[in-house]
């Protein structure tokens, strides 16, 4: 690879680490348009010239069981991409999320000497505290898009910049913070984005729906992503009608009444549109039993855990059942003052991320550190 031609590695693992990275590898190509991307990603850094050796849904696995069953191909995936790191000898390595992954490929080539910076910084205060000692020996900047996780690194003697959450650059500007249409009819269903999330969550909610249509003329839609989910396999045996969209989801947030979420990403993404949203998840059985042992939070929907409150509820694994669910959306649709208030506190925590700019700031920022 010549000098002229630098090489550049990221590594991103789900759809959300995609966005964020296509939104930065834009920005890096602006600062530099020879650089010569490759890693892991998903369908839009590739679009942008990422050269990959998976596709992205072969990365998105949830659980730490379902993650076990996929070990020989994860063990190869890591040994081919220690490889092509050793031969292009790349100026940077930029890990975003994903952390099982990239701290163990951290771990594999930190004595290769290339500067490593971690995009999008692992939820070490939702799991293990000892992960920053390992992170402060293995990362040389950190880049975190929540704004309590500056003072994190700060007190751990870490370099590191809030910069911002990138799906400020990602959504429209004219939906953040959409005016709120309280005579909409429609209620939309977000279940995640990979085949497991939706396979857990998608059942749950059709039979809300269901429920939900019995005391209102209520419209329900999902939030469909493309790739290899059959949504259909799920409606069909549904009573009442239920349509899917793909590619429209802001669209649909912004001329919603009520979204009910599966918990991650979506949260924020709702609240920086201001929607009320009931928040659920559900995992595999032992996939909880060994979370609730690590996780020292008490709430799991970002949104709630930047606000630093309860603005929207969760219901959490038996608790995310269709008669709860409904009670928990029924005060929504029922009371239209908690929706003003909700959506008052959804605006004053996302003014809290950062607003625009935040991948150019990213972009400038690595640029800087690698003296390019």
């Amino acid at each position: 690879m010549s000098e002229t031609n630098p090489p550049i590695f990221i590594s991103a693992g789900d759809p959300s680490g995609d966005i964020a990275g296509s939104l930065l590898l834009e920005q890096l190509q602006k600062q530099n348009n020879s650089f010569d991307f490759f890693g892991l990603g998903g369908p839009r850094m590739r679009a942008l010239g990422q050269n990959q050796p998976v596709e992205g849904k072969e990365l998105a696995v949830l659980g730490f069981w379902e993650v076990a069953k996929r070990f020989f191909f994860f063990k190869k995936l890591m040994n081919d991409v220690v490889i092509s790191i050793k031969e292009k000898k790349p100026k940077v390595i930029i890990l975003i999320d994903y952390p099982g992954f990239n701290l163990r490929l951290a771990e594999k080539i930190k004595n290769l000497n290339i500067p490593i910076i971690y995009y999008i910084s692992p939820q070490i205060w939702a799991w293990h505290s000892k992960r920053i000692k390992k992170l402060k020996q293995l990362v040389d900047l950190m880049l975190v898009i929540l704004p309590f996780e500056s003072k994190i690194f700060d007190d751990a003697e870490m370099k590191n910049r809030f910069v911002g959450h990138y799906l400020f650059d990602d959504i429209d500007s004219k939906y953040i913070k959409a005016d709120y249409n309280k005579k909409s009819n429609l209620i939309l269903l977000m279940p995640g984005s990979r085949p497991q999330e939706v396979q857990r969550m998608l059942p749950t909610m059709i039979k809300t729906a269901e429920s939900l249509s019995k005391n209102g003329n209520w419209k329900f839609v999902i939030a469909g992503v493309d790739g290899d989910i059959d949504y259909f396999s799920y409606i069909r045996k549904s009573t009442v009608p239920i349509d899917i969209v793909y590619g429209r989801t802001r669209e649909l947030i912004v001329d919603c009444r009520l979204v009910i979420t599966s918990s991650g990403t979506a949260t924020l993404e709702t609240g920086m549109i201001g929607r009320p949203m009931v928040v659920i998840y559900k995992t595999g059985w032992l996939t909880y039993q060994i979370a609730k042992r690590l996780v020292k939070l008490d709430k799991i929907a970002l949104i709630n855990i930047v606000g630093g409150k309860n603005i929207v509820p969760e219901l959490i694994q038996n608790d995310a059942s269709p008669k709860k669910i409904k009670q928990a959306a029924e005060q929504f649709l029922n009371n239209n003052q908690l929706v003003i208030n909700t959506i008052d506190e959804l605006n004053k925590t996302t003014d809290k991320l950062g607003g625009a700019r935040t991948s150019e700031r990213a972009a400038e920022t690595i640029m800087g550190f690698i003296n390019c």
